[in-house]
């Protein structure tokens, strides 16, 4: 087991704040790395103006903050699993141009080191068209634009740490579930919902809740996967890595694309194929939904999974973004409102692995994660 960590060590005025965390039975743990500070300077282009990211190292900061303050949560490091859980859900060439991008960007003089590297061409499907084209390029920057699907993932020299990093931290948290602990959160930054098989976006490099869930089909042993995605943004790489499985459930609940980013799924159509026909379900909600509408849609979900029969611990994709005050969300939900959640989801009496997506209300989202977590642990 991982030696259990001191979130004085990172956490800003911990001698106030934070305090040295005691590893005690009843604690929960939560599987943490400081690799995601160095993402960090981080900008997006958005309506046409550079800003700076919401995604940001102070996400993270802010929840360790509130959860060891709390005094209920044990924090560890996380164990090193290596690429393969990554190759498993991911390209080689995807995790090729994430380890190389920077180096490479430098190498040729592209980058001068200061700045986020952001694509500037995207091959997209039109581009392609009816051609068949022979060759790339060697450099991995210059095919960044390639597997990226916005602009709004930008990398900088600590990315590809950082993104290993978390998929170690959620493995870590599947681990102890596996072990026996009822539930788990992993701290990871950067999130993962959004990368795709072969593409990332969305501030995601790897799918974190998808390597978990191969992970615990492949290596845990279990038979069926339920994944429970509550972040206001729709996991679209989540479902394309699952569309056509029958042996994985995606339930997610997020504000209709019709108006939210990704824009181009999550509608509440889409319900899989193949061997994954109707392994897919989306819930989109109307801007504003508070807790009485939330819950409504929760339960829908969380019936379709008790429905389901997974033997495996539940897979959460955990967002915050739902908060009435997130500055990229417009939902309404408060932070007495993830206490209700976190309960709903524990009624259904499953092992949780819970992993860190999207929030970004940063003077909000340690008592955003603090409550919710205290409910799904059934305080």
């Amino acid at each position: 087991m991982a030696a259990v960590y001191d979130a004085s060590l990172s956490c800003p005025e911990a001698s106030v704040h934070c305090g040295p965390v005691t590893d005690r039975p009843q604690q929960t743990r939560v599987i943490r790395s400081d690799a995601h500070l160095a993402h960090t300077g981080l900008i997006e282009l958005s309506g046409g103006l550079e800003i700076p990211c919401y995604e940001m190292p102070e996400r993270a900061i802010e929840i360790e903050r509130a959860l060891a303050a709390d005094g209920g949560f044990a924090f560890e490091e996380p164990d090193a699993f290596g690429p393969d859980p990554i190759l498993a859900v991911h390209h080689a060439a995807l995790l090729e141009v994430v380890e190389r991008a920077w180096t490479d960007g430098l190498a040729a003089g592209d980058l001068d080191g200061t700045r986020p590297l952001i694509p500037d061409t995207f091959k997209l499907a039109a581009y392609v068209g009816e051609m068949e084209l022979a060759g790339q390029p060697a450099s991995a920057h210059r095919r960044l634009g390639g597997m990226c699907f916005d602009t709004a993932t930008p990398i900088v020299a600590g990315t590809a740490e950082a993104a290993r990093r978390a998929v170690d931290v959620a493995l870590t948290a599947a681990a102890r579930v596996v072990d026996g602990a009822p539930m788990a959160y992993g701290l990871c930054r950067p999130p993962g919902h959004h990368a795709a098989r072969g593409m990332l976006g969305g501030y995601c490099f790897f799918n974190n809740a998808a390597i978990v869930a191969e992970w615990l089909r492949r290596e845990g042993g279990f038979a069926r996967v339920a994944i429970l995605d509550v972040d206001y943004h729709h996991g679209n790489g989540t479902q394309q890595i699952f569309w056509e499985r029958g042996d994985v459930l995606y339930v997610s609940l997020h504000g209709d694309p019709a108006r939210a980013y990704p824009y181009f799924s999550g509608y509440a159509g889409e319900r899989g194929s193949g061997a994954g026909a109707g392994m897919t379900l989306n819930l989109p909600l109307p801007a504003r939904t508070g807790l009485d509408g939330y819950a409504a849609a929760l339960r829908i979900g969380l019936d379709a999974i008790a429905a389901f029969g997974a033997d495996a611990p539940l897979v959460l994709s955990l967002g915050f973004d739902t908060f009435e005050r997130d500055p990229i969300g417009d939902l309404a939900l408060t932070t007495a409102d993830y206490g209700a959640i976190g309960s709903m989801v524990a009624d259904l009496g499953t092992p949780a692995v819970a992993l860190q997506e999207g929030g970004y209300a940063v003077d909000a989202i340690g008592a955003n994660a603090q409550a919710f977590l205290q409910g799904l642990r059934g305080d």
